[in-house]
This record gives structure tokens, C-alpha cells and sequence, in this order.
């Protein structure tokens, strides 16, 4: 089937969820964590219904469940497709103008609201591959949100697709919308009861034909020091300063490996991310990262040595040192299920493209989803120069994601009993 013709409608769609501000907010305590998600999420819950979607619920939380039914006869198993309405708190969500650059030949791309923003590609050399593409940038003083708007947009266009071709066969698929995923929060509230899919695929990746089924294994560690407090003009032999202990736990990290700025590929990191205090008391927030789940708690031993090695010259202070589990290398569990990932290898190749298998230097709501009964890997929508002013997205590689979901659709039900 040739799906050019909803190119038009793709585009549109896109623009549409791009304008729409959802930026998640750490620093808040709901769920979602800010309301303007449900704006998104109430828009996407009218289409899904006037498209003729089943079940679609959108819960308090933020997330918004819908089902197209099975349309073959034979046991197929129920797969989820899942992307996240939030955007990045790293630039401006806040009057987001979606600008198509149709035709795009290879030049600079200065942006109308701010020419000192320029998408290049002496920066993004996948513009080289862009040639006669339409190319969706925002306007110079937000960032776009094709992270992961583009997703949604794909989900979308999917689901549409398949309702106005029933002659597309494949098994019942549940979509899955979720908030606050930029805030590391994506799934924290997702029923998976009432989801009831056996396996799923996130849609939040970058360039066409990228497949994502590894990430790090995640902790973090907070670090909190008692120091001893005393006047400073009478602390000879007595003061024992929090600040100077932490700082001195900081200055004794590793500065040539172990650190996020001289590690790539699957290399792990020990990685301070906030420290704060006064003269009693400090507190130091670390993400520690591996590919390997075994790595991390010789990571944390090793930061724990500091911390005590750093203490011996503080013999009236104390520390406590506390491990929180973040997320866990999806492909611990994507490898009991290798159809997951084969399939979606086959999809991509019948759009057409070359698989490109990617670990992740860092995690996705997939990551979750795994370890919560999901195997879930990680398919590219298209996306470039996320979380920043000069964000942008091929139209073609978006109807690139669409094409191989639509196969993935289809090889499910294909390759069922």
C-alpha cells in the first residue's frame, strides 16, 4: 500500500501536537507534573475517538489508553506502541511556531525569530541524508518537542491508517500514551493491568532505521554529610566543615575515567549531579551508569571509599549513603524475547531501510516497561538536536516510523500461530 498519500496529514498532525506546550516540571509533585499535559492528552483522546479507536481512557494520571482490535483470525499477541506528550525543560515549550523548510537542499538554516539560531549540517551531519526533504524546525525561541511529538505524531498516523485499511492485517494493538517521561517519571502511574500488552515498543528515537533494545542500568546515590558546627573564631580543633568534606569527596572523583565527560560507548560513569549545604551539614546527589548492572555497585563501593577515605581527617563527622534503583538495561529482559527485537529489525528493513542496533547512554520509559512485564525496545521516530532551540525532524523520516510500525503491525500477525 502506498502510504504517501497521508504525508499532508502526518505533517499537520505533527505541527498541530508541536504548537500545544506540555513541558514537564521536576521541581512538582503531581502527576502529571504540570497540567498543561492534559491539553495534549485531550486532543489526542478526541482524534483517537473520532478516528474510530476503541477504548480510549485518558486517567487522572496523565495517560491515555486506546485499542485497535485484532482483525485476523488466528492467536496474535497484543502489542503496545508508546510515546510520551511531555517536553524537556531545557529551552522554552511556551508558543512553539512549527516552520516547514520544504525542499531542503543542503544550506544553513537560520531561524526567523532568532537568526543566531542556525541549523547547520556542519552541526547535524543527517541533513546530509535530507536532501529534498521537509524539514520541521520551530521558529528560533523554543525548542520544537519533536521529542517525542514525533512519536505521538507516528502512533497517530499508524492508528489511522489501519482503520481506513482493514485489509492490513494484524492483532489487537493497544496505544499508549504517557506524562512526564522527561523528568524520569514516564510510567511510574501506568495500570499494566488494564494496558494488558505482552510486548511493546517505544517510539523516541532518532535517525530512520535506529533500534534501540539496550540502555545503561541506573542508580542513584545521595550522600549526606554531619559535619561539626562551631564559631568560627573560636573552631582551632573543633570545626569540621560540611562544605570542605564535600568538596573534598568531589575533588577525589575520577577525572580521567569514570566520568561522563571522558567515557563513551559502553563505558560507565560516576557523575555528581547536585551539591548543596552549609557549615553542619551537605548533601551531594550522584547518577552512577553502566551497561553492565554488576558494574554499578562496584561504581557506588568505590564512591563510598571516598567518602571515607575522605572522612579520616574528620574523625567528629558522619555520613549516610543511600542507593535508589532507577531503571535496568532493557536487554536483560529483551533477550528471554529475541522475537521482539527481530521483528522490528525485519520492519525496518521493509521500509526500505538499514538497521542501525544502538545502546543507549542513558534510559527510555522502555527501560521501565521491561522490568515491568513489557519487553519493550526502542524505535527511532526522527528526531534531531532534542531539548534544544535548534530541535528539528524530516516530514520523511517521520513517515519513515510510520511505514515500519505499519510493517511491525503486520509481521506480528504474520509470524502468530
Amino acid at each position: 500500500m502506498d502510504i504517501a498519500k497521508y504525508q499532508d496529514q502526518l505533517e499537520n498532525r505533527f505541527k498541530r501536537y508541536a504548537s500545544i506546550d506540555t513541558q514537564s516540571d521536576a521541581s512538582s509533585e503531581t502527576t502529571p507534573s504540570t497540567k498543561k499535559q492534559f491539553d495534549l492528552l485531550h486532543l489526542l483522546e478526541g482524534e483517537l475517538k473520532e478516528m474510530g479507536a476503541q477504548e480510549v481512557t485518558l486517567d487522572e494520571n496523565g495517560y491515555l489508553y486506546a485499542t485497535l482490535p485484532s482483525n485476523v483470525n488466528k492467536d496474535v499477541p497484543v502489542i503496545c506502541f508508546c510515546s510520551h506528550v511531555d517536553t524537556a525543560p531545557d529551552a522554552s515549550g511556551t508558543g512553539v511556531k512549527p516552520i516547514t523548510h520544504k525542499n531542503y537542499q543542503g544550506q544553513d538554516l537560520p531561524l526567523p525569530d532568532d537568526p543566531s539560531v542556525i541549523i547547520s549540517p556542519n552541526d547535524f551531519p543527517h541533513l546530509n541524508n535530507c536532501i529534498g526533504h521537509d524539514i520541521i524546525s520551530a521558529s528560533g525561541k523554543t525548542l520544537l518537542g519533536s521529542d517525542d511529538k514525533s512519536g505521538v505524531a507516528s502512533i497517530m498516523q499508524m492508528a489511522q491508517v489501519l482503520i481506513d485499511h482493514p485489509e492490513i492485517p494484524h492483532g489487537k494493538i493497544r496505544i499508549l500514551f504517557t506524562p512526564d517521561e522527561e523528568i524520569g517519571r514516564g510510567v511510574d502511574k501506568v495500570n499494566m493491568e488494564f494496558l494488558n500488552a505482552q510486548f511493546g515498543y517505544t517510539l523516541d528515537g532518532g535517525a530512520p532505521g535506529s533500534l534501540e533494545d539496550e540502555t545503561f542500568s541506573a542508580d542513584a546515590v545521595v550522600i549526606n554529610i554531619k559535619g561539626v558546627s562551631i564559631h568560627p573564631g573560636y573552631a582551632k580543633g573543633q570545626m569540621e566543615n560540611a562544605i570542605k568534606i564535600a568538596s573534598s569527596i568531589v575533588d577525589r572523583l575520577p577525572s580521567h575515567t569514570l566520568c561522563p565527560e571522558a567515557t563513551e560507548g559502553k563505558e560507565g560513569f560516576i557523575h555528581p549531579t547536585s551539591i548543596s549545604g552549609e557549615l553542619g551539614q551537605s548533601k551531594l546527589e550522584f547518577i552512577i551508569r553502566s551497561f553492565e548492572t554488576p558494574k554499578l555497585k562496584e561504581y557506588e563501593t568505590l564512591l563510598e571509599d571516598i567518602v571515607r577515605t575522605v572522612l579520616v581527617d574528620y574523625p567528629n563527622s558522619t555520613y549516610t549513603f543511600e542507593v535508589i534503583e532507577q531503571y535496568r538495561n532493557m536487554k536483560e529482559v529483551l533477550d528471554q524475547y529475541p522475537q521482539v527485537t527481530s521483528y522490528a529489525e525485519e520492519a525496518i528493513r521493509r521500509a526500505g531501510l538499514t538497521v542501525t542496533k544502538e545502546a543507549i547512554r542513558g534510559g527510555t520509559d522502555g527501560s521501565r516497561l521491561s522490568f515491568m512485564g513489557l519487553p519493550c525496545p526502542n524505535i527511532f521516530a526522527g528526531m534531531q538536536g532534542i531539548h534544544s532551540k535548534r530541535e528539528w525532524v524530516s516530514l520523511q523520516d517521520m513517515m519513515k516510523a510510520v511505514e515500519t510500525i505499519l510493517h511491525l503491525c503486520q509481521i506480528w500477525a504474520e509470524k502468530s500461530a
